[in-house]
């Protein structure tokens, strides 16, 4: 009956366990999407986290003896409907069970899911059955509870306590009858921590341009067990050079996986995606050898395909010219000393969204309650970040309109305040949106520096203060910008203060300029000084190219802010401190 003992005091036995519970296939990384972010430029990083039960005054429900309790996990999903993940060991004779059962599950920051409630059952038949054969409906219930990965992991210790309840009923009623409490405890994985920096160069590589040498840059991605190449990163371009030496790139571990072959690939500039030049395959431990021997690995074209594939084998070589692992913190580390995210929202205003009333306007409400496009990112992206921050007062502004008996603002207060922008939570927010479209008219034209330059100065006061937080700002737009440079320069500026900006586009329009915003697309951004921001802080993404595909915007948005944050410590060489 796989017999062992429980963590309780008293060593009280436990029946039924299965030790460390990993996620099913559901709960594995999605490598179709992980290959169409990285395709895109994002890259998201996500944790391994262990999660630990325990329960305190649980109700004795036996007449001769205590209560066995054993705990069912569940993951809520899409439709509101629940899907069992694991079950514990039931432990006998015990009010305040620790069980040995673990679950294993991937914490993707960009997704916030909920992933369910939590059963404690009574189990009669335990001496004849393992837990896992039991049925849930023989079994008198103890209580439940319910909570999202994120409410786990932003506690300093990582451990949530929650009142166990019956059904239906709220563990803040008054009179409540008291069902014990439910502890979950989350640990990250250290192989999420660890990551490896490389320093590579190549040597005499072929010309490939007519009049001048190459432009040379590596992107180095693996092949999954199912054969999918997925990108990883890729260095800058180093033009004209035919013995390039790159800076360093530092891999995450836990994204190269432990039995997974690396691709090191060489391309031209501009036609990566359609020619593929130079090429050579080798794991890290492969990368590892090469830095220690001092020696290069020839690089190779290949001539075929199949199971007979025959490579020609070039002059140009590749050289590991450093090689280290270390163990960095991770966007988790931060969160449980104490930082938060701070979110903030912009919407733009302008006469080109149409008139309101009207159907075919962008800011049309819909009387049935379906929400509208700036709704649907409000709802989406906020219903994430309001887990990080803990008082949920939101900052909000509107831009491009004429409040009654005004001129046009380019960053108004969303709630008609002409003394401060805060509102109260994500429903805070869509009432002041709705509220504004009956106070403001529509104008233009389109200017983000105004509303840019508010949410840094908010951030620029909270480094002041030494307060730790890190701030998102999403942008909602229809259009164009027409303060292209002036963006810029803002966004330059900006890039040295704890700060994000998420910008969607909604409808039809030409979205080209803001692409050059988002770095991702391009080089880092100049301002009209000359001065380079020192890092990426823009995400953009427009609905219409994800509203129908397996990726939400949500994921699109959010899957480089836990990068940009890490990015943003390290260049402050701030530690997460207790």
């Amino acid at each position: 009956m796989g017999n062992c003992c429980s963590d309780v005091a008293g060593g009280q036995s436990a029946v039924g366990g299965t030790g460390v519970s990993t996620g099913n296939q559901a709960n594995a990384p999605n490598e179709a999407v992980d290959a169409f972010l990285k395709s895109r430029g994002y890259q998201g990083l996500y944790s391994q986290i262990e999660l630990s039960l325990s329960a305190t005054s649980l109700r004795d429900r036996d007449v001769l003896s205590k209560s066995d309790p054993m705990a069912v996990l569940y993951s809520k999903e899409k439709d509101g409907s629940l899907k069992e993940l694991t079950r514990t060991e039931v432990v006998l004779n015990s009010l305040n069970p620790k069980w040995i059962t673990k679950y294993t599950m991937t914490y993707y920051f960009e997704t916030g899911a909920e992933f369910g409630s939590v059963c404690m059952i009574l189990t009669h038949n335990f001496i004849i059955k393992m837990s896992s054969m039991l049925k849930l409906e023989e079994q008198d219930f103890l209580g439940e509870a319910s909570c999202t990965l994120a409410q786990i992991v932003t506690k300093s210790d990582r451990a949530l306590i929650m009142d166990l309840v019956c059904g239906e009923q709220s563990s803040s009623q008054a009179r409540a009858p008291k069902f014990g409490k439910l502890t979950v405890f989350a640990e990250e994985s250290i192989s999420s921590k660890t990551t490896v920096e490389l320093k590579l160069r190549c040597s005499e590589l072929e010309s490939k341009d007519l009049f001048s040498k190459s432009d040379p840059f590596l992107v180095v991605s693996k092949t999954t067990e199912s054969g999918m190449v997925v990108p990883i990163c890729k260095t800058e371009v180093i033009n004209n050079d035919h013995s390039p030496s790159w800076k360093p790139m530092i891999l995450n571990i836990q994204q190269i996986g432990s039995k997974v072959q690396y691709n090191a690939l060489l391309n031209r500039k501009l036609t990566v995606i359609l020619l593929i030049v130079r090429k050579i395959q080798k794991s890290l431990l492969d990368l590892e050898k090469l830095h220690s021997a001092r020696i290069g690995a020839n690089l190779f074209i290949p001539t075929a395909t199949g199971p007979k594939q025959e490579n020609k084998v070039l002059k140009s070589q590749l050289f590991v010219e450093s090689y280290s692992e270390k163990v960095q913190y991770t966007f988790l580390d931060y969160l449980a000393s104490g930082y938060e995210l701070n979110f903030m929202v912009a919407i733009d205003f302008t006469a080109s969204n149409g008139n309101p009333r009207l159907p075919d306007s962008l800011h049309y409400i819909d009387p049935s309650g379906r929400p509208n496009a700036y709704q649907r990112a409000i709802l989406d992206v906020g219903e994430v970040l309001q887990f990080y921050d803990t008082d949920k007062r939101f900052p909000a502004w509107g831009f491009g309109a004429r409040p009654i008996d005004g001129p046009v603002s380019h960053c108004f207060n969303l709630n008609g305040s002409s003394t401060y922008c805060e509102v109260e939570g994500i429903q805070g927010i869509m009432m002041a949106y709705v509220s504004a479209l009956h106070n403001v008219s529509l104008a233009g034209p389109t200017l983000f520096g105004p509303v840019i330059t508010s949410a840094a100065h908010i951030a620029s006061q909270s480094l002041t203060n030494n307060e730790r937080k890190y701030f998102v700002l999403l942008i909602i737009t229809d259009g164009v910008i027409t303060d292209l440079q002036e963006t810029k320069d803002a966004l330059v500026q900006a890039a040295d203060l704890p700060l994000s900006i998420l910008i969607v586009g909604v409808g039809g329009a030409d979205f080209k300029e803001m692409e050059i915003l988002d770095a991702d697309k391009g080089d880092r951004l100049e301002s009209t000084t000359g001065r380079v921001a020192v890092r990426d802080i823009v995400q953009f993404v427009p609905l219409r190219d994800v509203q129908n595909g397996d990726v939400s915007v949500v994921q699109s948005l959010l899957a480089e802010l836990p990068s940009q944050l890490l990015e943003y410590m390290r260049f402050r060489k701030i530690q997460p401190t207790s």
